[in-house]
């Protein structure tokens, strides 16, 4: 709250303050902004190495990385070495994963209108499993199979109708939805049989996701119970709950760990009779607060009797979260963590946009000055992956820190970046 020291849990793992100065991996942040520039984000590497331990550790070695939440070839290579699959949903995400070195066989290959092209090159990679979510996708596999790919192995995605408290845009287990089968109607039966039948295709199990930033997590345990009797009944060896589980974001937020997660599931699966091999898609809750975004301060504007702004060198380009969502953050002094948060500012992004906030009451010192350096914690999620060229502004570089080093995973783009594939 308004004057309180900073919220320790939101800061990645290895954080520390040094004589209020904000230390990540060893590194001081102040410094990795003096070095690769601002906006940057900061991944502290053994926070990431730690989540995906635990969630193999959780979950066993079908847990799948959702990599929709942070993807880069280093990113790729780090979840494949600590013992994760890594789901994809695109072709784009496919070919980071094999260009990372990640045996085609653990990867899972997600999305609800993959397209010929796409489910051809996972074919022809084989990759390990397809989750298959419409009709439409079923007549695709049958013609590549039919004139000579190779037969996947898959799981069906099955919509439980179940509500998650979050954000409307983040439920995607609700019947009204783009994803997955409904079990409503005998629709989700009329795919188990059909995939069942087909010489094109290698039943392995049933998928499902209720959502994303969900806190409550009985609505897992909703969504088991209606989906078991198709579960036990269809023969299905794999059964994956995908993912969703919460972050805290702000402070008075709190969230379960993967572990208790797993434990909820495990417990609800056994209370179901399910028999089949249980799996999990966590990607939030691997990434998200293993990370923070870095900004310099570039305008103090006082509006008397108001607010007053703070205007940073990123915006919704780096962090559209809170432009889709309305979702919140919290921002820390790098160089001033513990001092009293005295001042109430709304931090804004260079946008040509009145909606371009990135903390909407953000609690700051008052000895926040232009050409500062500020940071949101808690951004390792759907940042960079979600991030734009909006107004031609250049992405942002990526750096993991461990042991005292920084590593640049993700060069800072460039202007030439910007027309590299323009066609004069």
């Amino acid at each position: 709250m308004n004057g309180d020291v900073f919220p320790r849990h939101l800061l990645p793992d290895s954080a520390k303050v040094d004589e209020g100065r904000l230390v990540i991996g060893g590194c001081d942040v102040s410094d990795l902004a003096h070095e690769f520039g601002t906006p940057l984000f900061i991944y502290d590497e053994e926070h990431l190495r730690a989540r995906c331990r635990e969630a193999v550790s959780a979950f066993g070695p079908d847990v799948a990385y959702a990599s929709k939440a942070f993807l880069c070839t280093a990113m790729a290579r780090l979840v494949h070495e600590e013992g994760m699959k890594i789901d994809v949903s695109t072709g784009g995400e496919m070919y980071v994963a094999l260009h990372a070195g990640v045996p085609p066989e653990r990867i899972v290959f997600h999305g609800n209108n993959k397209s010929t092209a796409e489910i051809e090159m996972a074919l022809e990679h084989g990759v390990g499993r397809i989750v298959v979510d419409s009709w439409d996708e079923i007549d695709r596999i049958e013609a590549l199979v039919a004139s000579g790919a190779t037969v996947p192995a898959v799981l069906l995605r099955m919509n439980p109708g179940i509500e998650a408290h979050t954000h409307e845009y983040l439920q995607t287990g609700v019947t009204d939805s783009k994803f997955g089968f409904p079990l409503t109607d005998g629709v989700a039966q009329a795919a188990i049989d059909r995939v069942r039948s087909s010489p094109s295709m290698e039943f392995i199990g049933v998928h499902a996701h209720i959502g994303s930033q969900v806190f409550d997590v009985s609505s897992f345990g909703k969504a088991i119970d209606a989906l078991a009797p198709f579960v036990k009944d269809s023969g299905a060896t794999e059964f994956s709950i995908g993912g969703g589980l919460g972050v805290a974001y702000v402070e008075g937020e709190k969230s379960g760990t993967i572990s208790e997660w797993a434990d909820q599931v495990r417990e609800a699966v056994q209370r179901a009779g399910i028999g089949a091999t249980v799996s999990a898609e966590p990607g939030r809750t691997i990434v998200a607060t293993a990370a923070v975004t870095v900004y310099t301060v570039g305008t103090i504007k006082r509006v008397p009797g108001i607010r007053t702004y703070v205007a940073v060198d990123g915006g919704m380009s780096d962090n559209p979260r809170p432009v889709l969502y309305g979702s919140g953050y919290e921002a820390i002094s790098v160089t001033d963590v513990d001092a009293p948060r005295t001042e109430t500012v709304r931090i804004v992004g260079k946008h040509c946009e009145s909606g371009d906030i990135i903390v909407r009451d953000a609690h700051v010192p008052e000895s926040l000055v232009v050409g500062g350096f500020l940071a949101t914690p808690v951004t390792g999620a759907y940042g960079h992956s979600m991030g734009s060229n909006y107004n031609k502004v250049l992405r942002p570089a990526v750096v993991f820190v461990h042991s005292g080093v920084p590593r640049l995973v993700v060069e800072r783009e460039s202007y030439r970046d910007l027309v590299a594939r323009d066609v004069d």
